[in-house]
């Protein structure tokens, strides 16, 4: 660790002055680059908010880089912006932007960011004391397609349960994390597979119970890629040192998690109020990081696995589960040379 915090520092110093936009009409009229970060209102993203918010990113940026941050609440729309070019690097699961790279072929996975940080959540009043309880019920997921729902479709087939559109399966509906809370306090959904810090806000509330926590989640028993850096083709062609920056960026992010786990409270705290509008007790958000596997590292064997998922759900067509192939969307080659130079 403490040759990689002089190689960061290192980066630090070394950040070159760069021209041009990695959005074109962006470029301001001094010749700074503006770079469009994504990320989700989740405590998932967490080392994502504290390299923000500890500057982590502007440093290694520099001061000739301007930093745009835009909040998602779903992996379908921030996939939907980074294939588009609407931003250039960011947080994202693997489900949504695998269906999209399918489609798009225009971004890849750059780094890990945390592991696991998912869970089962019944309602309160909802009968459902376990997995096999959900026969005949409503389960909410963020968006369809979702990591989410990969994991919640595993989860029913491991417990012998079919997902249909009657009460002799299990039912999936998507709402947003805020509208399924809502929906959870007024007991219209009886249970949901959810990231933190909602799942917990929930047994805070007394509104439901986690039924199922993050480390009994699969793939994997929670040991699997929720929230993965990813950026667009054009940015890492145009600034293939700016993301090896970010990478360093988000490393930075999850060590200063581990070091100072108080501290990072208050930065996850300070970025979620900027991107939701209000904040969370710290209570929660230790309670919910505790949920969460933080690492740079990325399973690809996982990440295969969901995707396999997604083709039998429907949600990448036009391709045999044999034929598919995720090398050119999984290119850990910038973390490794992160990783290396870092030695």
């Amino acid at each position: 660790m403490k040759k990689l915090s002089l190689f960061l520092s290192a980066l630090l110093l070394s950040t070159t002055v760069l021209a041009g936009c990695s959005s074109g009409d962006d470029n301001a009229a001094d010749g700074q680059t503006t770079v469009k970060i994504g990320i989700f209102k989740n405590v998932t993203h967490a080392a994502g908010y504290v390299a923000l918010d500890q500057g982590y990113f502007q440093k290694q940026f520099g001061d000739d880089v301007k930093i745009e941050v835009q909040g998602f609440d779903n992996g379908s729309d921030f996939s939907t912006a980074l294939s588009t070019e609407q931003i250039d690097i960011g947080f994202v699961g693997p489900g949504p932007s695998t269906n999209q790279f399918v489609k798009s072929k225009n971004f890849r996975v750059i780094s890990g960011s945390n592991n696991g940080g998912a869970v089962l959540v019944a309602g309160k009043d909802s009968g459902v004391n376990s997995v096999q309880d959900l026969k005949g019920k409503t389960v909410a997921i963020p968006t369809k397609g979702s990591t989410n729902e990969i994991s919640l479709r595993l989860l029913l087939e491991e417990n012998g349960l079919k997902v249909t559109t009657d009460d002799t399966g299990v039912q999936i509906i998507a709402r947003a994390p805020a509208d399924t809370l809502l929906a959870m306090r007024q007991g219209e959904v009886d249970a949901t597979l959810i990231p933190e810090p909602w799942g917990t806000q929930m047994a805070k509330e007394g509104i439901g119970k986690i039924l199922v926590d993050w480390d009994q989640i699969p793939p994997n028993n929670g040991n699997y890629p929720l929230t993965i850096m990813v950026a667009n083709d054009k940015f890492l062609k145009e600034h293939r040192d700016l993301a090896k920056k970010a990478i360093a960026a988000n490393i930075q992010g999850i060590e200063f998690i581990k070091a100072n786990p108080e501290a990072a409270y208050t930065s996850i705290n300070n970025q979620l109020k900027q991107l939701s509008g209000k904040g969370l007790d710290v209570e929660q958000i230790k309670a919910a990081l505790a949920h969460c596997n933080l690492t740079s590292d990325v399973s690809v064997e996982a990440i295969e696995q969901m995707a396999q998922v997604s083709i039998d759900a429907g949600y990448i067509k036009g391709i045999k589960k044999e034929e598919l192939d995720l090398k050119p969307f999984v290119d850990l080659t910038l973390l490794e040379e992160v990783k290396k130079e870092a030695k």
